[in-house]
């Protein structure tokens, strides 16, 4: 009885984190993440960190590129339906729905596996491209793990 208590629970803390993660990329903010997915915010987007780091045209291009394959990555993680109701609805019943659950994680994964490849390609073509002062502005950004344009 242990071991199925704990499956459980491992599965719901997955679950929880997947879906968990997914929202926090759905959440709304401010600018251009109010809609992430549009034309325009990644314009913007890519517009913005250009001039942070101080990017040639062709830089910006394969930028584009990697906003591109994220949102496409973002909207095959997402899936049809939305997240946060997927969610809910493995608690619909009495009983948790272990097998919609299952499902749930598999697409997931199954969306995360297929994508990466892609997003990590077009990554590097961005990041190895970088002059090196370019590329420390990067890695100053990821240590204090703030967004471009922060500033508090």
């Amino acid at each position: 009885m242990k071991h199925r208590i704990k499956k459980t629970l491992l599965g719901l803390f997955g679950g929880a984190l997947i879906v968990g993660s997914l929202g926090a990329c759905s959440h709304g903010g401010h600018g251009w993440h109010r809609d992430p997915g549009s034309p325009e915010a990644r314009a913007r987007m890519v517009e913005k960190i250009g001039e942070r780091l101080d990017l040639d045209a062709a830089q910006k291009q394969k930028l584009a590129v990697l906003a591109d394959k994220l949102q496409a990555q973002r909207a095959a993680l997402r899936g049809a339906t939305e997240p946060r109701e997927a969610f809910r609805g493995l608690f619909a019943g009495n009983k948790l729905d272990q097998a919609g659950a299952k499902k749930l994680i598999d697409e997931k994964t199954a969306a995360l596996q297929s994508g990466s490849p892609e997003v990590i390609t077009a990554a590097a073509d961005f990041f190895d491209n970088l002059r090196p002062e370019q590329q420390q502005k990067v890695r100053d950004f990821m240590e204090r793990g703030r967004r471009w344009g922060y500033r508090g």
